[in-house]
């Protein structure tokens, strides 16, 4: 379960925001990359892809493997599941458990790309939303077997966004690639971007007015307070509930001048995407989007339930990132162009983000090199 949306302030500045569900938590590590360092793809059965970041980015990433005396963790070992780069470009890794794959589809190619590398390759390379396009066009995109999530074929959807507003949906179905214009700039989980488009013309009813009195018969009715407009709104957790709700949220939310008073908007709409352990739970047979870890003792009893892990926002004019884990109250933000002093790759464990907020671009600074 994900829930990404962009917010649109009233000078046009855009600001991004998402969740990120599972059932359990992961060793997450925020890591910096500045710009010029070296980066190799290598997909099976082709020549390793080589790249070098254009741009300095700071992402969420998550280990593809577990570090040893002899093999520390390179740049290349942490995959990213969410970022934003100097550019005010972001990307983000949203299940999506329908991707199925051609095996051989990569057969005759000489080089390809790792889709578990997409979030270094995108946010190191691409300015704008048309840049990432023009670079898909050139790459051939080896969708990656995650042994994390039971080794299924990449089963993930990706959402791109840049500072003008501009942003895609990047999809696999039966291993072809598609990406689809996001006039929204909201996506959640399956089905299909087409067809949560076509399911948002079930609820043209929506607006934000609320009707509060009416007759009946001869008898008028009233509301007691506000806030019955809200009541037409999907109330389930599904992705196609919370697509629906973040067009919503996103859409009728207050739009305001000052770039900090518009970041406190979109903390408090992401507050209504924030879900809490055992809200629901799976049963013995199975259930949710197909987004399950595997091999990682949650430290919980009880049923499998999925829970709102971390959120982070950002805001894409001004290049500054904010993270929040399920164990935080409050946020910690970082900011891009003080991190550019940086010149290796600098990383900390989310976990350590727990107890700090407030700034935590020093920290960061101050962290593991790689």
């Amino acid at each position: 379960m994900c829930t990404s949306l962009q917010y649109t302030d009233s000078t046009g500045a855009h600001y991004f925001g998402r969740t990120l569900e599972l059932d359990v938590d992961e060793p997450w590590v925020l890591t910096y990359v500045p710009a010029g360092m070296e980066f190799e793809s290598e997909a099976p059965d082709s020549k390793p892809l080589h790249y070098t970041t254009r741009y300095g980015f700071l992402g969420v990433t998550a280990p593809a493997r577990m570090p040893t005396k002899e093999q520390p963790l390179t740049q290349n070992d942490l995959k990213v599941c969410e970022g934003m780069n100097s550019e005010g470009v972001t990307f983000s890794l949203l299940a999506y458990p329908t991707v199925g794959g051609k095996e051989d589809a990569v057969a005759n190619t000489l080089e390809a790309l790792e889709a578990w590398d997409l979030g270094s390759f995108v946010l190191g390379q691409c300015s704008s939303v048309d840049d990432v396009k023009a670079e898909l066009a050139k790459e051939h995109v080896h969708l990656t077997r995650v042994a994390l999530v039971g080794d299924t074929v990449f089963p993930f959807h990706l959402v791109v966004h840049d500072r003008s507003g501009a942003s895609i949906v990047i999809e696999w179905l039966d291993g072809e690639q598609e990406i689809y214009d996001n006039p929204l700039g909201v996506m959640t989980n399956g089905p299909t971007f087409p067809w949560h488009l076509t399911n948002l013309g079930n609820w043209t009813h929506l607006t934000n007015v609320d009707q509060s009195s009416a007759a009946s018969g001869p008898f008028d009715v009233k509301q007691p307070d506000s806030g019955i407009a809200t009541a037409a709104l999907p109330g389930s957790s599904t992705s196609v509930g919370r697509f629906i709700r973040a067009v919503f949220y996103s859409n009728f939310t207050e739009k305001v001048a000052d770039p900090d008073k518009a970041m406190h908007n979109l903390s408090r709409i992401m507050n209504n995407f924030d879900r809490p352990r055992a809200l629901s739970t799976s049963p013995a047979t199975g259930g949710g989007e197909g987004m399950k870890s595997q091999g990682i003792d949650s430290g919980n009893a009880g049923p499998p339930t999925e829970y709102t892990v971390w959120t982070n926002m950002a805001d894409l004019s001004r290049g500054q990132f904010f993270f929040r884990s399920y164990d935080a109250f409050s946020w910690t933000s970082f900011d891009l162009s003080a991190l550019e002093e940086a010149n290796e790759p600098r990383a900390m464990l989310t976990s350590q983000l727990d107890a700090l907020g407030g700034d935590g671009t020093k920290a960061l600074l101050a962290g593991m090199g790689i």
